[in-house]
């Protein structure tokens, strides 16, 4: 019985073996394919992570080169109230625009300071100089005198897209720099009430007090924006805001050139709307600034608009969001000339408006 058993079992098992072996002399093909297959596999997996998630595992070394760049800020400020007047701490971040000690930062951060320390990443410590600052966008530019220090390199706000990760370097609470990670949740954002030129790019990334004016970078430490505002005390964590790198540069060359910032103004006060039926299917256009008010003796009063009026082209462009449209009118040099293409009582009239200078006429 236990012969058959073994005769039963171990028969079939010899005789199998005997034709793997067989087959491995005739097809060494076969060696190979478990190897290949694994090969294969891996290789497959790295290729789609590096072109279709296109990110680092980790970010230790966009922080690396970022870090470097940003400053704590340090103020000593006056405040004044119907009784008396005191000077308090306050604190903030900033970020290292050019070797030469420009420093970019929040208008808010140093605003009433009678004294502005930079505490760079090193460790070492400099009193900066107001150059100028742009309240509209909560700016302000600082100059600190010391040597070997590192800018940052700079990204491109307009061709991030939502979703991509970002990182907010910072000051927090005046505990030491540190960074958080997040997305960008979104771009042209306003509605803030802080400004009629809101164009952010908003974030999940946490900026707290003291991050204010910190760097917002992308996964290679670039930047992308100044962290400006969060809306915590509001009951909404994970909803940040930085200004875009883009605009931070403009006002940054403009307040280095003339001292100030240098917008086009037309004069007019408007609401996004949809078009009502019967004019987007006459004229094509989906969305129209409906004037609400015109600045008298303004650009647009001088042009001729009137309240009512609705703005359905600038310069040939059709009206998409608010902060789009805006920039666009903001970008044009005083003195220009704006086309305007509106809808009144049905019919599309042109209008040439004269930009005006929004920091001297408004």
């Amino acid at each position: 019985m236990l012969k058959t058993f073994f005769v039963f079992v171990f028969q079939p098992a010899v005789l199998g073996l005997f034709v793997a072996i067989i087959l491995l002399w005739l097809v060494p093909e076969i060696r190979t394919a478990k190897n290949s297959l694994s090969t294969e596999i891996v290789s497959l997996d790295q290729s789609n992570f590096n072109q279709v998630w296109g990110q680092p595992a980790s970010y230790s070394s966009a922080v690396a080169r970022a870090a470097p760049s940003v400053v704590n800020i340090y103020t000593k400020k006056i405040e004044r109230s119907n009784y008396d007047t005191s000077v308090r701490d306050s604190l903030g971040s900033g970020v290292i625009m050019s070797a030469d000690g420009l420093v970019m930062t929040n208008f808010h951060v140093i605003s009433n300071a009678v004294e502005i320390l930079v505490l760079l990443n090193d460790g070492r410590e400099v009193m900066a100089k107001r150059i100028g600052v742009d309240i509209e966008m909560d700016l302000a530019l600082l100059k600190i005198n010391i040597g070997d220090l590192k800018s940052i390199s700079l990204g491109n706000p307009t061709e991030a897209n939502i979703g991509d990760v970002v990182l907010a370097i910072g000051n927090p609470q005046g505990i030491g720099q540190s960074v958080t990670q997040g997305i960008i949740s979104a771009k042209r954002r306003s509605g803030l009430g802080t400004s009629d030129l809101e164009n952010f790019l908003q974030t999940d990334a946490d900026i707290s007090d003291g991050s204010s004016g910190g760097a917002l970078v992308d996964a290679y430490g670039r930047l992308l924006g100044i962290n400006t505002a969060t809306l915590h005390s509001k009951g909404a964590p994970g909803i940040s805001f930085a200004i875009p790198a883009d605009i931070a540069q403009e006002v940054l060359q403009d307040l280095v050139t003339h001292g100030r910032v240098v917008r086009g103004w037309l004069g007019i006060e408007a609401n996004l709307r949809p078009l009502p039926l019967e004019f987007s299917q006459k004229f094509n256009f989906n969305r129209a600034f409906e004037v609400t008010d015109t600045a008298t003796a303004g650009p647009a009063a001088k042009s001729g608009l009137r309240n009512g009026d609705y703005i359905i082209t600038i310069d040939g462009l059709p009206i998409t969001d608010p902060p789009t449209s805006v920039k666009q009118i903001t970008d044009v040099s005083p003195g220009q000339p704006v086309k305007l293409k509106v809808i009144r009582r049905n019919k599309v009239i042109e209008f040439i408006v004269i930009a005006g200078d929004r920091g001297l006429d408004k």
